[in-house]
């Protein structure tokens, strides 16, 4: 498998093969095989995909495919906390903008990034649902809603 983490996937390989298990024989189980798998490592790390493509016969291109086709799929290693700041109409009349610049300022990323010490992911939404509390954001799914780019940094430090 060439240039990858070899200690982590060997002690992660009984769990893929135990997905991979619970899986066997189920025609179109891919979804579920990378969903399962998604949430062992919190991304797909490219050397299990290649090792899923595999054990399942499946063209790593089909794997490939699946895995950016589905915006829940991530390749990437991603943050223990995922902030999601909403862009929809709301927020976006009420300084959703601000708000955004002022996470990205404070974590020094930008959306759609994480940062180097994997603590924070940031991600943009069209719409959270909460317009009424407009400029809102979710991490890890509580909501903090009226923002003011002074409430940022005081929020993100109750995320360690």
């Amino acid at each position: 498998m060439g240039n990858v983490n070899n200690e982590e996937f060997n002690r992660e390989k009984p769990k893929i093969d135990e997905i991979l298990t619970k899986y066997a024989g189920q025609e179109g189980s891919l979804i579920a095989v990378l969903q399962d798998t998604q949430e062992l490592f919190n991304y797909l790390p490219k050397y299990v995909l290649i090792y899923i493509s595999d054990q399942l016969g499946v063209p790593i291109s089909d794997v490939y495919g699946v895995v950016t086709f589905y915006s829940q799929f991530h390749l990437n290693p991603r943050g223990r906390n995922i902030i999601r700041c909403c862009q929809g109409a709301a927020c976006h009349v009420r300084g959703g903008k601000r708000i955004l610049g002022t996470v990205e300022d404070v974590l020094g990323i930008k959306t759609g990034h994480t940062t180097e010490d994997q603590r924070f992911t940031l991600e943009t939404i069209a719409c959270l649902g909460a317009c009424g509390m407009a400029p809102v954001m979710q991490i890890n799914g509580e909501t903090y809603g009226r923002l003011t780019p002074d409430d940022i940094p005081i929020i993100l430090e109750h995320y360690k």
